[in-house]
């Protein structure tokens, strides 16, 4: 999967531990005790294989941000306190959602 350098970063530091990702035909292949490899969308070289841990599947971005840690989602201190489902729709469409649903991959380092 490609991600973006902030949060590839993030999730080389072991500070993300929670990928979150349209519910679609991909990620619905994607169990407990599969590898993921990561590759950084500015340098291709860069790459982190993690463990899927877990899935945690919702209906939408909003039912998901109720219920997990966003700290570990990818927010910071700073930014907490202005983190919105709706952020989430600049990647997935309202639509999308709706017609997958969502899932936030728990992983760990390899």
């Amino acid at each position: 999967m490609k991600l973006h350098p902030q949060p590839f970063g993030m999730i080389q530091s072991g500070r993300k531990t929670i990928e979150l990702r349209l519910y679609d035909e991909k990620r619905q292949r994607i169990h407990p005790g599969d590898t993921i490899r990561f590759v950084n969308t500015v340098d291709e070289r860069e790459q982190i294989e993690v463990e899927v841990i877990r899935l945690h599947c919702f209906e939408n971005f909003r039912e998901l941000y109720k219920k997990l840690p966003l700290l570990q989602c990818g927010y910071t201190e700073q930014n907490l306190d202005t983190a919105a489902a709706e952020d989430m729709n600049a990647y997935y469409s309202p639509a999308k959602q709706k017609e997958y649903g969502v899932v936030g991959i728990e992983i760990s380092r390899k």
